[in-house]
């Protein structure tokens, strides 16, 4: 490849937003340095959203900031996992050492528990709240901007340039905003996930997701990649995010990728970015995007006026640049590759949810449409036709370059870290007790309400409540897991008629959404469980916004649960039973219906529903606690959810013991 024509010096330039590449190994963090990214966020061994990425040491990650700060780039450490309860101390070492030996710029976070964590530990850098915190619509920086300490939000991929606007509208002086221009797409909205969970208790809030929504499943005769979404490619299109002044970052994503993706990635976006108006190099950054392995791009939402739909079920999703696919007699398996391929490139074959997948290091050089062949022992050897991914190459320059980098890293002499005798304060048990009850949570009211429950809760949505249901029930709104900008006004106007309603009970599902509400001490507000609240010191942060209670996480296990009442310093509930989605999405493949079945390659059954702007995928199989649910009591819950859930007529329920993470524990 062409070295890059339109030299930079280190740093972003005034005024205009930082390249920000991801490093989720040595060899990445190296080749983002080589691009000259202003900025590179990684992560720990521990606390990390991608834990199958390489991660860092305390040891390694300070060599890498040290001669990174000598570059005038900013180093982002992605803490954003969920925080267990008996994880606290044990996070609040990680940034004690992380303050006093590596000295980051920032943090990222998820978990609201890291704010009074870093607080604590008195760390110096910024803090920003990940993507995965879901801060979805402008009026929820009216709340943001009254937590000390956060001074960066990282915006959902779903946001179209309009809504980024509005979102920068709202930003006051102290918070600015990161967006993302490139990298894999998740199906569902970020934060609002739990499928690789559900499935098996390896949670993508924790970092562990095994991406059940790249694999293949069928629907009707149809059997496809129904959920697996193409990259987002922003590309030139950056260009619009470049003068508005609240966007401090554009982000990268690909921490899971290695060298040549990092480096060819960041050089694309800085001359996008500097060069906005430069034909030669628009030209030149395309170049390079299509030679940097990603999958192939969308602009996803990103244009109001052109929506993408991120999903072609006719076409690979392989993570990678695919080469070719396997030819030729048993013995003898051979690839012609469609570009030439170098010593030392390594090649996927398959896809990575194939269990007979492997990676393969190419030995010397093959020209374009030669012949690879490859060394499989028969019984191994994958089928035919089966694609092939270039998915990493060393090239010379590039090689050179973090060579020269490698060396002052290793001239490099740093303390090494001191044990940690960090442990983290924890709130004060302070809350008023009462009778434990029971909440049936419907999206329609239905004309009796089965059992003795005096609590109900109800989706809000333009549906209204009897006057004789209100008298003689204490109804309960629900707020969903993502309100998005242009419905913001709609909820306002939902939430303002249901006080005058004399409604005072609601159960909000992202923290932020507290700032539609008046205060009103009079008012119960309860955080939701889709707030993903698992540790007290995240449940004082919602005490502290303003909460009256917090319905914990649906994914804990059982020792996770029993540790929690005992230091909350609110009322807390769980989910008990119903449907629970195994993710929410703002988009869907024309391919697949709604309210039809659709089948696991494990014969699992699920179905899709649209609310509003987002479509909920539900498994055929419910959450039920209840056969805890006195033992649950005894430990201090007091609020029991269960969700009630319209089943369409095709799909049938299975029978199965629905304990969720309950035995297993959380990931």
């Amino acid at each position: 490849m062409a070295d890059n024509q339109f030299p930079n010096d280190a740093g972003a330039m005034p005024g205009k937003p930082e390249i920000m590449a991801p490093a989720g190994s040595k060899a990445s963090f190296l080749a983002a340095l080589a691009a000259d990214a202003d900025a590179i966020y990684c992560g720990l061994k521990q606390f990390s959203a991608r834990m199958a990425a390489e991660n860092f040491t305390i040891p390694e990650l300070a060599r890498l900031t040290s001669i990174a700060h000598e570059r005038n780039t900013a180093v982002y450490v992605a803490i954003n996992s969920l925080i267990k309860p008996d994880e606290l101390d044990d996070a609040g070492r990680l940034l004690d050492q992380l303050n006093r030996y590596a000295h980051p710029d920032g943090l990222i976070i998820q978990d609201l528990a890291l704010l009074s964590l870093a607080r604590q530990a008195k760390f110096r850098g910024e803090i920003h709240l990940s993507t995965i915190a879901n801060v979805s619509f402008p009026a929820a920086l009216d709340i943001i901007r009254e937590i000390p300490d956060i001074t960066r939000i990282v915006l959902p991929r779903e946001l179209t340039i309009d809504e980024i606007k509005a979102m920068a509208g709202k930003c006051p002086d102290t918070i600015s905003l990161e967006v993302f221009v490139h990298g894999a797409l998740c199906y569902a909205v970020s934060g609002r996930c739990y499928w690789s969970s559900y499935l098996g208790g390896k949670s993508g809030l924790r970092g562990r997701c095994v991406q059940p929504c790249r694999r293949i499943y069928e629907q009707d005769a149809g059997r496809q990649r129904f959920f697996s979404c193409r990259d987002l490619w922003l590309d030139v299109l950056t260009k619009l995010l470049v003068d508005i002044p609240q966007v401090s970052a554009l982000k990268i994503e690909g921490r899971k990728k290695g060298p040549h993706y990092v480096y060819y990635t960041a050089s694309a976006y800085r001359l996008i970015r500097d060069h906005p108006n430069d034909r030669d190099a628009k030209k030149a950054a395309s170049e390079y995007l299509d030679y940097a392995l990603g999958r192939k791009g969308t602009h996803f939402y990103f244009l109001p006026q052109r929506p993408f739909s991120p999903i072609d079920v006719e076409d690979h999703t392989g993570s990678g640049l695919l080469v070719g696919k396997i030819q030729g007699p048993a013995k003898k398996p051979y690839l012609e590759p469609r570009l030439a391929l170098f010593n030392n490139d390594v090649l996927r074959i398959g896809y990575e949810d194939d269990p007979w997948h492997r990676v393969y290091r190419v030995k010397k050089n093959v020209p374009k449409k030669g012949n690879l062949y490859l060394n499989f022992i028969e019984k191994d050897r994958p089928r035919n036709g089966a694609p092939v991914f270039l998915i990493d190459r060393r090239e010379g320059e590039l090689d050179k370059t973090m060579g020269s980098l490698e060396k002052q890293l290793n001239q490099l002499t740093m303390p090494e870290p001191g044990k940690s005798r960090f442990r983290a304060d924890r709130p004060q048990r302070a809350i008023k007790q009462f009778q434990p009850f029971d909440m049936t949570v419907y999206r329609e009211l239905p004309e009796k309400i089965p059992g003795q429950q005096k609590h109900v809760g109800l989706w809000l949505s333009g549906e209204e409540p009897k006057d004789e249901m209100i008298q003689d029930f204490y109804i309960w709104y629900w707020l969903p897991p993502v309100i998005w900008p242009d419905e913001e006004e709609v909820f306002s106007r939902l939430i303002n008629r249901a006080l005058k309603n004399r409604c005072r009970n609601f159960v909000l599902n992202a923290p932020w959404q507290i700032t539609l509400f008046p205060s009103d001490p009079q008012l119960h507000l309860w955080a939701g469980p889709f707030c993903n609240t698992t540790n007290d010191l995240a449940v004082e942060m919602l005490s502290f916004m303003g909460f009256s209670g917090v319905i914990v996480s649906p994914e804990l296990g059982k020792s996770d649960y029993t540790k929690l009442p005992a230091k909350s310093p609110l009322p807390i509930g769980i989910v008990v039973g119903g449907n629970w989605p195994l993710c929410i999405s703002r988009n869907i493949s024309e391919a697949i219906d709604t309210e039809k079945p659709f089948v696991s390659p494990k014969g699992e059954q699920a179905w899709i529903r649209k609310y509003g702007a987002n479509y909920w995928i539900y498994p055929n199989w419910p959450i039920n606690l209840t056969p805890v649910q006195e033992q649950l009591k005894k430990i201090g819950y007091r609020l029991f959810i269960h969700m009630e859930e319209p089943v369409p007529d095709s799909v049938r329920i299975k029978k199965r013991q629905g304990l969720w993470n309950w035995d297993i524990g959380l990931k």
